[in-house]
């Protein structure tokens, strides 16, 4: 089965000044199909750097980096912005959701700038498809003020999933959120990943990385481990322990 990623001997230098800083060091890395992965590692590990490169958002000093069988490393911006909407589909921190327009409208938006044109009744009704996924077509004419934190980032995961990608990126996808509605998000994207969408998250929190298959740990810009998660959590069972939790506290209030 070919790779939906392959790294060989990827590199990014960036030049301050009159110092050189290696964000990402020889780094060669595969991932296929189906797969689940978090990229880990400490604050200047080269782990954002390392997801920019994913996401066709910067682009490699050295190497070759191959997309779903396409060399990206050198193609032109016009071309990486069609590949980054055509192949992958972001989720980040801060949800990233238009305040002024419905959740509805928020994910109708990466198919208003794909090259294919659609009428607008196709597009509600991908955009609706997408929003099912997530458990959200009652939430599809509110606007982000009006829904939960929770719901706002299931409504930028369907935005992620609706153009069909190759692959999902996910940036720090619970770092906005409480302990609870983290787990349930790592529930979405484990339904997500068993109906075999490629998942690829950066996080630095090693409970949230145990929700995934895989765990690649960077450190000085390099891929230090690269190891299957042995101890996977599972988000149903760990909702279950939190409320058996928090049930005491509401008892005695």
């Amino acid at each position: 089965m070919n790779a939906v990623i392959k790294l060989d001997d990827i590199r990014k230098t960036y030049h301050t000044g009159e110092v050189d800083v290696q964000a990402v060091r020889k780094v060669s890395l595969e991932i296929h199909p189906g797969e689940f992965v978090a990229i880990m590692g400490a604050s200047g590990s080269g782990k954002s750097t390392l997801m920019n490169i994913l996401g066709c958002l910067d682009r490699p000093t050295g190497g070759r980096y191959s997309l779903d069988g396409i060399d990206v490393s050198q193609l032109s911006t016009d071309e990486l912005a069609d590949i980054r909407n055509q192949k992958i589909g972001f989720v980040f921190q801060g949800f990233n959701l238009l305040s002024r327009t419905s959740a509805l409208e928020n994910v109708e938006l990466p198919m208003l700038y794909a090259r294919q044109h659609m009428h607008s009744y196709e597009l509600r009704e991908k955009a609706l498809h997408a929003l099912g996924v997530v458990s959200l077509t009652d939430r599809a004419d509110h606007h982000p003020s009006q829904l939960s934190g929770g719901q706002q980032q299931r409504v930028a995961i369907a935005r992620a999933l609706v153009n069909q990608p190759a692959l999902v990126l996910a940036d720090e996808p619970t770092g906005n959120l409480d302990s609870r509605t983290s787990v349930e998000i790592m529930g979405v994207f484990q339904q997500l990943n068993d109906r075999g969408i490629t998942i690829v998250m950066v996080t630095h929190e090693p409970d949230i990385a145990r929700f995934t298959k895989r765990s690649v740990v960077m450190s000085d810009g390099h891929v230090v481990s690269d190891t299957p998660v042995t101890d996977r959590l599972f988000a149903g069972p760990e909702l279950e322990r939190l409320h058996s939790l928090l049930d005491p506290a509401l008892q005695t209030q």
